[in-house]
């Protein structure tokens, strides 16, 4: 595309003739219902600006976030695929309210046949486990009631916890029954070498209480999740011959790995190739576990994080490679996967890929702020977890490089940025596909760009033209659609591509590059570890970027509105191509845009203007002047194709 800054320069030279040309108007055939006066009227946010989320899109002065800090201790039994936790919380309110309850998640209840997923036609499940099995709920060492409600826990405090940093320490000893791959996002998949456990959602993990709605207390009925942050200490015990990698930093490596693991991890450390820490052939072999018998215990430690999850497995290769951070900072890439993987087009390339998208995401947005980074070759659920990230160990090529990209991206989206991914799901899997498309670009040279996904925009389509069914669609859900109310007809197309779309447009044809990248580093370094709304993203980006964007809010995300630009007609000044010409544009739908207008002259040469989204405010068929000295042969309004134009049949019109 042409320089952005460069096309709003040339915009200097054009002059809005005809704003009071046509009334503005909601209908007829020849205006398809474009009212400057809608989409530029003044905005109301959902959520107004108060002392704790102000007016410029930033936590306020009064802004508060509680935390919660957990210990595990976790043991498998391979034998009944059951997991035994007992977990002490440090619960710190440092709300200004005193609460007299806690609410909890019980994740692993929506695999209950009388859960209210197995209820409402969402989900169709044939097998079921019994979720939760509470042993123990205690509050400083004291039993206390506590009521459990489909996938929510509510424990009753003795007395209130106060606000102000006060804290407590909540215990509970549970298990459950792991589910078999029909689990999804958590399950047991056999393999050649043995079963792996993907294990996530496998704590109880406490609600948020926030300043917008005290408890969050949304059901788990398949949209993903909001959690408070805090760091964590975690051991899972396991047989012997086990391998586990999980989110955070392995605490005691000299207890569960041989010496020359050691030896290789440390090597990889150092490495920005591959290193083996257990290679294929070792896989089957004892001599690959530093003992022979009985268990062992793996501990890990995460900080500022606000969840873990891990895998474990006998059938494990294990290999790893430096990642190299911003300020001279570095992580470890690490894949695990089961001998089915191995291959040069197969998981042989996931550390790189790991390795490549982290340094990506972290110089251009925000620096990766954890120990490792971890690529899980398994059932293949296609989730993302702090530090961890679940894949398919068949998938391959381009497919095993995009989905690696975009499950680690969402290390930054929702994972450092903690949108509430159970009511807006575009600003977990939208933004998260938006950074995606620049990291296939940068990836060894664009090996796999351009991104392409199959469901909305197949190899050599425009993705513009992809989104105009969704934009058409009346049945369609809008951007800001609650999660759980988006059906998986519209789930991709809505919350991940429009809700990427939008921020590419942004970024490349509304504001540019320059003001956009800026805006959106300051969001994430000002939101990281805190829980913004779509309310202080819009805020934010329009008072950092230093651009009014209530229209775009209101039509691109808050409606559905579709966008049909085109030029109507044109003319000379007195009849003299040496005045300059007027040219008519005409909008059919509710939206506008900032669009090129390129003049092809008569002796061939050619000019790029900017017709600015201002020169559509009073009018749906604004009057523009070109002062130009030459006759010109053709004009055509977004003719680089960056626009998603429900009708391109207008965008062009040819002089007399």
């Amino acid at each position: 595309m042409k320089n952005p800054a460069t096309a709003r320069c040339a915009a200097a030279v054009l002059i809005v003739a005809g704003a009071l040309a046509a009334p503005a108007f909601a209908g007829g055939a020849d205006g398809g219902g474009f009212d400057p006066q809608a989409l530029f009227a003044p905005l109301s946010l959902p959520d107004a600006p108060n002392a704790f989320r102000d007016g410029a899109g930033r936590p306020g002065p009064l802004f508060w976030q509680n935390r919660a800090d957990y210990a595990i201790q976790a043991t498998i039994d391979p034998a009944t695929h059951t997991l035994a936790g007992d977990e002490t919380i440090t619960y710190t309110n440092r709300s200004p309210d005193a609460l007299d309850v806690l609410w909890l998640q019980l994740d692993q209840n929506i695999y209950r046949r009388d859960a209210r997923t197995a209820l409402n036609g969402r989900f169709v499940r044939k097998q079921a486990t019994d979720g939760y099995r509470l042993e123990a709920v205690e509050v400083d060492g004291k039993p206390v009631r506590y009521l459990v409600d489909d996938t929510r826990l509510r424990v009753d405090l003795p007395r209130p916890l106060a606000g102000g940093g006060k804290s407590l320490k909540l215990r509970i000893r549970y298990h459950y029954a792991v589910p078999g791959p029909w689990g999804g996002r958590t399950a047991v998949t056999p393999t050649r070498n043995g079963d792996i456990y993907e294990i996530a959602q496998w704590y109880p993990r406490m609600a948020v209480y926030d300043d917008l709605r005290g408890w969050d207390t949304l059901p788990y009925l398949g949209s993903e999740f909001y959690l408070e942050y805090g760091s964590f200490d975690y051991a899972v015990t396991v047989p012997w011959n086990w391998i586990v990698a999980g989110s955070g930093e392995l605490a005691n490596p000299k207890e569960v790995l041989t010496a020359t693991e050691q030896q290789r991890l440390a090597r990889a450390a150092q490495s920005d190739a591959t290193v083996y820490i257990r290679k294929p052939e070792e896989v089957a072999d004892p001599a690959s576990r530093p003992k022979r018998e009985g268990t062992q215990t793996w501990r890990f430690h995460m900080e500022h994080t606000r969840d873990v999850a891990f895998a474990a497995s006998p059938a494990f290769v294990w290999d790893a490679a430096r990642i190299d951070l911003p300020e001279g900072r570095h992580a470890l890439a690490m894949s695990v996967y089961p001998v089915e993987g191995v291959g040069k087009d197969r998981w042989d390339r996931s550390t790189e890929y790991v390795k490549g998208a982290i340094e990506h995401f972290s110089s251009k947005w925000y620096p990766y702020p954890w120990p490792v980074a971890v690529n899980l070759g398994g059932h293949g659920a296609g989730m993302e977890y702090p530090g961890i990230v679940f894949d398919g160990y068949e998938d391959h090529g381009s497919m095993l490089f995009w989905i690696t990209a975009h499950e680690l991206g969402h290390g930054w989206f929702p994972m450092i940025v903690g949108s509430n991914e159970r009511r807006h799901a575009f600003m977990d899997e939208g933004f998260n596909t938006f950074i995606d498309v620049y990291a296939s670009d940068a990836f060894n040279h664009g090996e796999y760009a351009p991104k392409r996904d199959s469901e909305y925009a197949p190899k050599g389509g425009n993705p513009v033209d992809e989104i105009l069914p969704v934009l058409a669609d009346p049945a369609a859900p809008t951007l800001m659609a609650p999660a759980d109310s988006v059906s998986e007809k519209y789930r991709h197309a809505v919350s991940y591509f429009k809700g990427a779309l939008g921020l590419v447009l942004l970024r490349e044809q509304i504001l540019g590059p320059e003001r956009f990248d800026p805006a959106f580093r300051k969001y994430i370094a000002t939101w990281a570890y805190k829980h913004p709304t779509p309310s202080d993203f819009f805020r934010f980006m329009g008072s950092a970027a230093g651009e009014d964007l209530a229209w775009w809010w209101r039509g691109w995300y808050l409606n559905n509105w579709q966008l049909d630009m085109g030029v109507s007609g044109a003319s000379y000044v007195d009849n003299d191509p040496a005045k300059g010409a007027d040219v008519h544009l005409v909008s059919r739908q509710k939206l506008v845009m900032p669009a090129t207008l390129r003049i092809d002259f008569a002796d061939g040469s050619t000019q790029d203007i900017r017709v600015p989204v201002e020169a559509w405010r009073q009018s749906a068929t604004p009057e523009v002047f070109l002062p130009t000295a030459k006759r010109i042969a053709r004009l055509t309004l977004d003719p680089d194709h960056k626009l998603p134009d429900a009708d391109r049949g207008n965008n062009g019109y040819a002089m007399p």
